[in-house]
């Protein structure tokens, strides 16, 4: 009896390993498809009510990415060059875009390889490049690099992290961010060794050490998404001078209520 007992139990392990294989292997090989989602669509009812200039940034790679431009003074203002999350098209972050209108700040705002249309397949290498590439367009465009503040929301806060390395920009703008996109996934998956598996790490918590122009870390406790200690533990290690907007009723995507226009306001005059 004990015997077969020992045998089912074998066999029971031995199909739970198999499965527990089984999954690791899809994660692995679909994790992109779990992390990027520029299908989704949210705040479809906006209507953009800002003035902007549909273009094209080319990359490297030889990608088109969609940007919508918005300039009023490129010597009197400074430019926000906005890197949006993982979900949705430029559409859905209308609600945000409509607010800078009323801000004395030009901005450019362009859509990941893979998003609204454009080719390609989303990385963190391809989105590194990306951000790269619309720096590029604005400096073109006659925007010097000490009058461009990142903002990035979300996923986008890998990108603008990454980026605002030892750079001079006016400054960064970080909405919503994460320590580390292997931090981020074991929230979601603690069973899962996401730390050998992942292939896009994000790794900020290391990078905004690195960065040394005026950050502004936006969160809010009820972030059902990235965990709110994510986004204080990110404004601990962030060199001076930096500013903080943390809220506690605020969900991943923050309202843009007149308290945060107003803290928003506030940091881009201070650049000036």
């Amino acid at each position: 009896m004990l015997k077969k007992f020992r045998n089912i139990l074998l066999l029971f392990l031995q199909i739970v390993i198999f499965v527990y294989i089984l999954m690791l292997i899809f994660l692995y090989f679909y994790q992109r498809n779990l992390m990027y989602h520029p299908n989704e669509n949210n705040y479809s009812d906006d209507q953009i009510t800002v003035n902007i200039e549909k273009v094209k940034v080319k990359t490297s790679d030889e990608i088109e990415l969609l940007g919508w431009y918005h300039k009023k003074d490129l010597e009197r203002y400074k430019t926000i060059l906005f890197f949006h999350g993982n979900a949705g098209s430029i559409e859905n972050r209308i609600h945000k875009l409509n607010h800078f209108q009323g801000m004395d700040v030009n901005f450019l705002i362009i859509a990941w390889r893979g998003f609204s249309g454009n080719n390609g397949s989303p990385t963190e290498k391809g989105l590194y490049e990306d951000g790269k590439s619309a720096i590029s367009w604005l400096i073109d465009k006659g925007v010097k690099e000490e009058n461009i503040v990142i903002y990035g929301e979300s996923l986008g806060t890998g990108v603008a992290t990454h980026l605002s390395q030892n750079k001079n920009f006016a400054g960064i703008i970080l909405e919503t961010p994460f320590t580390s996109m292997v931090d981020a996934a074991k929230n979601f998956y603690p069973y899962i060794p996401v730390g050998l598996l992942l292939k896009d790490k994000f790794d900020n918590k290391n990078k905004i050490k690195n960065i040394n122009v005026p950050v502004l870390i936006m969160h809010g406790e009820a972030d059902q998404i990235v965990p709110y200690a994510m986004g204080k533990k990110m404004y601990e290690i962030a060199n001076e001078p930096k500013f903080s907007y943390f809220t506690k009723h605020d969900n991943h995507m923050m309202e843009y209520d007149e308290n945060l226009l107003n803290t928003l306001n506030s940091f881009l005059k201070s650049l000036n």
